[in-house]
């Protein structure tokens, strides 16, 4: 008799160090910590990835405005030019819109696609 009480004793010990083992599942502020993480991290609408996304897309946007500025920059000296130099504004007519003096004759080259 004395042989089942001490295993029922043994098993409840068993029981209770297993408990011990998983106290911290009752820990409402560990689990809450652990949700609020789990949920911000994956099914938020600001999650992790959305946000790698938009600084991805940020850089993108951000060597973009450097080109266009580096464009605006030369137009602003091609502009320059053209208002002070007439030499500029006959080169830029000649190139841009197939103008020619009167004495002139205009050949127009243009690279034809042969492998249709």
């Amino acid at each position: 008799m004395e042989n089942s009480i001490d295993g029922k004793e043994s098993s409840a010990a068993a029981f209770r160090t297993g408990l011990q083992k998983l106290s911290w599942l009752s820990n409402k502020y560990l689990l809450t910590i652990v949700a609020f993480s789990v949920w911000m991290l994956f099914f938020d609408r600001n999650d992790f990835f959305s946000q790698v996304q938009r600084i991805s897309h940020s850089a993108e946007l951000v060597k973009t405005e450097e080109k266009k500025l580096s464009l605006i920059e030369t137009t602003r000296k091609d502009l320059n030019l053209l208002k002070t130099n007439a030499q500029t504004i006959e080169t830029y007519a000649r190139e841009n819109y197939l103008m020619k003096k009167d004495n002139e004759d205009l050949f127009i080259f243009s690279s034809v696609d042969k492998s249709k």
